[in-house]
């Protein structure tokens, strides 16, 4: 049994303790679409955006990862810290085999109905299109790898061992950047692959990274000693884990649905902002990946004191978690808004392209304080088991960002930047919105019992 407990012992040091290799990973993510970025930025715009469209079936998929990832997460953390480990490992197998069968099912959809899929964007360019639709055949082969790997890292941070999916998931990115340069491009005697290459080398690193999960926790026992997937599925497990996953995928899946009309209404402007987004997002998620980081280790964190009956905890980790939020979200406020231009040409160069970019990194900059804020107060509801808070406050104001964005394109004529703007202000209510909820719930449900 590997002894992670977070129910006892410094709070601030477990915390950064239990943070940073979460950070690392999500960081490794991030870099996953950065380093994809970056090279396919030497093949112009249009390959940027034909990755972008692409990318955002990928993305869709993690609404399903979190239905069963998130639910699994919080349920082994509870377990885990009420020292309840056969409990563990029966809601651990139910995840991962739910996550499997969620896989392959979205994988052979997404394969079927590419050519529908794409064609929804609509942008006018034919080679965009093409693109698109080879991109997004070719990572499908992947999805199985992409699922299982969130799910094997949500089970690793639910016990605290966060070290694990970080050490794996940099092995991933290194030989995605290996990879990169030489199939996307073509160094050597390898062809010049463009939007191909980015995917190939998504794939193949993705599998590596779920063989290395299996064989630690298969045949090194890294995860919880005598833990098997060999056992049947347990529809009282299932029913708990989509309980506690339901909200946030319904969520998840919203915000990118949401997403993709945004980009629709953006495709309206031509190919060159939609690649635009697609950069200015990706440099832009420095923020919520960052806070991601905080927000999966609290939610770990206030799981298992909670599930052992430490409150007091519960709160102190909350309060110190929100105080390291908002420094990073002035920090990044300030890197955003003051180093648009240098960090937008890292990914794109073309004069009208960095004009839009510009724009797009400065007025999201005003946003990353009260993004950082609600991602990481959303660790303490998942933690608690209170999913829905965070949800329905995401949806609502998701939701509320196609109406905006119409109104201040056509009705005060801000260009796409009213695009930008509709997406700044609803990160702004859903900072504040979420900071005031959670504080009342933890006034009023935990505060008395301590």
């Amino acid at each position: 049994m590997q002894q992670n407990t977070l129910t006892e012992g410094p709070i601030i040091k477990q915390l950064i303790k239990l943070t940073l290799p979460i950070m690392g990973t999500s960081f490794i993510q991030m870099a996953y679409n950065l380093t994809d970025m970056f090279w396919i930025g030497f093949q112009g715009a249009l390959s940027v955006a034909a990755v972008g469209i692409g990318g955002f079936f990928v993305w869709l998929a993690m609404a399903f990862i979190i239905l069963s990832k998130l639910g699994t997460e919080i349920k082994v953390a509870q377990s885990y810290g009420a020292k309840d480990y056969e409990r563990t490992k029966s809601i651990a197998a139910t995840g991962v085999k739910m996550t499997l069968v969620m896989a392959v099912v979205y994988a052979v959809v997404i394969f079927v109905f590419n050519h529908q899929l794409i064609a929804f964007f609509n942008t006018q360019n034919a080679l965009v299109d093409q693109m698109s639709e080879t991109y997004l055949k070719i990572v499908t082969f992947g999805f199985v790898g992409l699922f299982l790997n969130q799910i094997f890292t949500g089970l690793f941070n639910a016990v605290g061992n966060s070290r694990t999916p970080f050490v794996f998931n940099s092995l991933g990115l290194a030989i995605n950047i290996i990879m990169d340069p030489l199939l996307i491009l073509g160094i050597g005697p390898l062809p010049e692959m463009g939007v191909s290459g980015a995917a190939i080398a998504t794939v193949f690193s993705q599998l590596i990274v779920m063989g290395c999960f299996i064989y630690a926790i298969g045949v090194q026992g890294l995860f919880i000693k005598d833990f098997t997937l060999r056992v049947p599925i347990a529809l009282a497990r299932v029913k708990e884990i989509i309980k506690m996953g339901l909200p946030p995928a319904l969520q998840s899946g919203i915000f990118t649905l949401i997403s993709m009309i945004i980009a629709r209404l953006i495709a309206d402007f031509g190919a060159t902002p939609v690649a635009v987004q697609k950069v200015g997002s990706q440099i832009e998620s420095i923020t919520w990946m960052t806070a991601s980081g905080f927000s999966v280790a609290l939610g770990a964190f206030v799981g298992q004191n909670y599930g052992a009956g430490h409150l007091d905890r519960v709160k102190a980790g909350h309060q110190k978690a929100v105080q390291i939020a908002v420094a990073l979200g002035l920090f990044n406020t300030a890197l955003l808004f003051f180093g648009a231009k240098v960090l937008f040409m890292i990914f794109i160069r073309e004069p009208v392209a960095v004009l839009y970019g510009i724009d797009y990194l400065r007025i999201l900059a005003l946003s990353q304080l009260f993004m950082c804020v609600e991602i990481t107060v959303s660790g303490v509801f998942n933690g608690l088991g209170y999913t829905q808070p965070p949800a329905l406050v995401g949806v609502v104001f998701n939701v509320l960002r196609i109406p905006m964005a119409i109104y201040f394109v056509k009705v005060l004529n801000l260009g796409i930047n009213g695009i930008w703007w509709s997406i700044t202000l609803s990160s702004v209510f859903k900072g504040i919105i979420s900071y005031v909820w959670i504080t009342v719930l933890l006034k009023e449900k935990i505060q008395p019992e301590i």
